[in-house]
């Protein structure tokens, strides 16, 4: 007795339909949280860089020069290496409550609003999404 062969030839096909979305989703979610967390780590830095350029010796008498040195040290900073497909706009923001004197803390906060590419259509992430880095150094 001969028994009915089944063709199982587009099971495949039919199984991979429904797993790649999943697939595509999770390496789209790799890609950009890779992103963010490479971004945040610029903005760490660039918060470093900007705090270097306030502490370091200067004439503390009219604090408007070193705030444009501490945005530009940072923006250049955040310029060739922020990924951000677009403009970048960075937000810094020093300050200098504590005082002027040596040894005082200067605190130095730079912001970045980081716009996500795909994953917010799926998740429901907010976009975007604010990163920020902040660095205390003592004045020298």
């Amino acid at each position: 007795m001969d028994t009915p062969k089944h063709s199982s030839s587009g099971q495949a096909i039919v199984e991979f339909a429904l797993v790649f979305p999943l697939l595509l989703i999770l390496l789209l979610g790799i890609i950009e949280f890779g992103l963010l967390f490479y971004n945040k780590a610029v903005i760490t830095n660039a918060s470093r860089e900007g705090a270097r350029v306030g502490i370091v010796n200067q004439d503390r008498g009219d604090l408007n020069p070193i705030n444009a040195n501490i945005l530009g040290a940072v923006n250049n900073y955040c310029a060739s290496r922020l990924i951000s497909f677009g403009s970048p706009e960075v937000t810094v923001t020093p300050d200098w409550s504590a005082g002027t004197g040596f040894g005082n803390p200067l605190r130095v906060t730079v912001t970045f609003d980081y716009r996500w590419l795909v994953l917010p259509n799926f998740v429901g992430l907010p976009n975007p999404t604010r990163l920020g880095g902040v660095t205390v150094m003592r004045l020298e």
